[in-house]
């Protein structure tokens, strides 16, 4: 069970979107999916207050776009796929908090459906002390992303005004020199 190759090759749409350029191929225990060329994908789509700790792309960049390929072509369920993509981030050696709290985030984002008891006791003793982790620096950083807004704002806003109010350059042709 594992990716075959060494992919992803993407190339870039837009500041959000890729487009896979070469098949991504993933070998599970009983069966291959292949992610075909021209699939669009955003990566790991995380909130950007979470971005600090985890980025869209990284180690597990590979698992995301499989994730994200499982879900759009229903070849599996949502709780498969989600357990597809714990177990190859685990194959490509992210570390066990890390893929953990990425395979919590993403079951609570499909609402458990499908879910196990067993699954729903992994997601608990998963997500309650990652909230917990994660809240503090999440709501530092979602204030100073607003703060960093506004500044960004009453800079944009200060040039609009300066430029209307700015003397027209002189006329090259009213030179007396």
């Amino acid at each position: 069970m594992s990716f075959v190759g060494i992919g992803p090759v993407v190339e870039g749409i837009d500041a959000e979107f890729w487009r896979v350029t070469e098949p991504l191929i993933y070998r599970g225990a009983t069966e291959e999916f292949v992610v075909p060329v021209g699939f669009r994908t955003d990566f790991a789509s995380v909130p950007r207050a979470l971005v600090w700790l985890i980025p869209r792309y990284g180690i597990y960049t590979r698992a995301a776009i499989l994730h994200d390929y499982l879900l759009r072509s229903q070849v599996v369920s949502v709780a498969a796929a989600d357990g597809i993509f714990r177990r190859s981030m685990r194959e490509l050696g992210v570390s066990m908090p890390r893929r953990w709290m990425m395979w919590a985030a993403v079951r609570a984002a499909h609402g458990l459906r499908g879910a196990s008891i067993a699954d729903i006791a992994r997601f608990v003793l998963v997500a309650v002390p990652s909230v917990l982790f994660l809240a503090v620096p999440a709501v530092v950083v979602t204030v100073f992303l607003i703060l960093f807004w506004m500044v960004e704002l009453a800079f944009w806003a200060g040039r609009r005004l300066a430029r209307r109010t700015d003397a027209p350059p002189p006329d090259p042709q009213m030179n007396t020199a």
